[in-house]
Parts: C-alpha cells; structure tokens; sequence
C-alpha cells in the first residue's frame, strides 16, 4: 500500500473541499452529532486524514465516527433515567475528537511522512502504521461500544478488579453483554480495514487482541486512579487506551512480521 502526503496539493485540496462539503451538511441536518467546535475540529482531523492516507484511511475515520454515534444512542432513554448517558444528548466537542483519534492522526501524519523517502528499509514500517492506525480506531469502537452496551443492557455489572457487583456506569466497570460487544465492534472496525485493504488478516486478529488489552487496561485505570487524579480525565484516558491498542498492534505486527 502506498499513501503520499506530497503529491503535490492535489490531496490536500481533495480533502479540503470534502471536507467542506461535508460540514455544510452537516450545518443544514437536523440532527447534530457534534458540537460546532467539534465539527470544526472534526474538519480538521478529516482534512489530515484524507490528504496523509486517502481514501481508505478516510473510509476508517469515518465509519468509527458513524458507528460511534450510533452505539451511544443505544438505550439511550433507560441510560438517561439512570443518570449514566452521555452529556449534551451525545454530541461530541473537540475534546472527544481529540480523545478517540489523536493517535490516528500521528499514525497517519507518520505514514505519509515515511513515504517521501522512498527508500525501503524506511517504507516498510508503512503497513506497520496503517495496522497501528486501524488498531487505535479498533480499540476504541471496542472501548465505545462496551461501555454503552453495557450500560444500557448489561445484566450485572462488576468493577474489574475485585469483580465487586457495582451500578452500570461505574468508572472500571465491566459486563458479560458489554465485553461481548466490544469484542465485535472491534472485528467489525478491523474487518473492514481488511476489506478495503489498509491490513492483512493477521492484522485483524492483532487488532482484536491489542483492542481487548488495550481496553482492560481502561478500565483498570478508571477503578483504581481515575477518581484519584483530577487531571486524569476521561479524555486523557481515551488517549492512553488508543494510544496502547496502537502501539500493541505495532508491535504484534513487527513480531509476525
């Protein structure tokens, strides 16, 4: 595979104008899934992404994006009873942007990059990239994707180190139906990248294993220093987790490799 940064603006002035194209839409529809300064940042994460990676690596953004939005309206009346739903009727700002796709964005950023060298032994790191990109995509649709289901259908629900029954919700809580669904909102992000050619098979299976890891540890980290560390926000957290899924996948694939 092959993404160029330089090209020489073509790219850029590609992304830009679907990007704008796409933010007017987004203006005139009457449901909003972000805030206006997450859409704006949102443009921006969009335009990086088409001009460093094409369409393939847009098509990943924005399936997470879609998919994302969607699973946290799940439940949503039985979430919003219980106090557990997310703020502002689950509009994004910047801070989440930021939160789920910051890693996605260096991964993309060094890819196009390492592709202005030209040189092989340089080049070849590229597909490794790409898994870890997909990969921190994958961890956190998992991360998402357990957290709401879970909340919204989860039976019982148990803080993930001493595996004590707490109310859904809880910072390092876990449920059966959640995992469960985490795992497939992993294989489903993972599959497609495979489908559209950004990873080879194996990267799947190492997108599943790094997002389960990855999101073990999240939940670690909410039970046991979350609540202690004011500046240890849930963004910040969203940061580490996509952050170790990317880097696992990284260095899963550098092994099989």
């Amino acid at each position: 595979m092959s993404f160029s940064l330089f090209n020489p603006w073509s790219p850029w002035l590609t992304a830009i104008a679907l990007n704008s194209l796409l933010l007017i839409l987004a203006a005139v529809l009457p449901k909003k899934l972000l805030t206006p300064a997450g859409y704006r940042h949102a443009w921006f994460l969009g335009v990086v992404i088409w001009a460093a990676m094409g369409w393939r690596g847009y098509a990943v953004v924005m399936v997470y994006f879609l998919l994302g939005s969607a699973v946290t309206r799940l439940g949503i009346a039985r979430k919003q009873a219980a106090g557990i739903a997310e703020g502002r009727s689950g509009q994004r700002g910047p801070e989440n942007v930021w939160g789920s796709a910051l890693t996605a964005c260096i991964c993309a950023l060094a890819i196009a990059s390492l592709n202005t060298w030209g040189d092989p032994l340089i080049t070849r790191w590229v597909p490794l990239l790409a898994l870890a990109y997909v990969s921190s995509f994958s961890t956190k649709l998992s991360d998402t994707t357990a957290s709401e289901v879970g909340k919204a259908y989860g039976r019982r629900t148990f803080l993930i180190t001493t595996l004590r029954p707490v109310p859904a919700g809880t910072e390092g809580a876990v449920s059966l139906e959640g995992t469960l669904a985490g795992i497939g909102g992993s294989a489903l992000m993972a599959s497609l990248a495979w489908g559209i050619g950004l990873i080879t098979p194996w990267g799947i299976a190492i997108c599943l294993v790094a997002a389960l890891a990855a999101t073990t540890l999240e939940s670690w980290i909410g039970a046991t220093l979350q609540n202690r560390f004011a500046w240890l926000t849930n963004e910040l957290v969203n940061i580490i987790n996509t952050t170790v899924g990317a880097l696992l996948a990284l260095v899963l694939g550098y092994g099989i490799g």
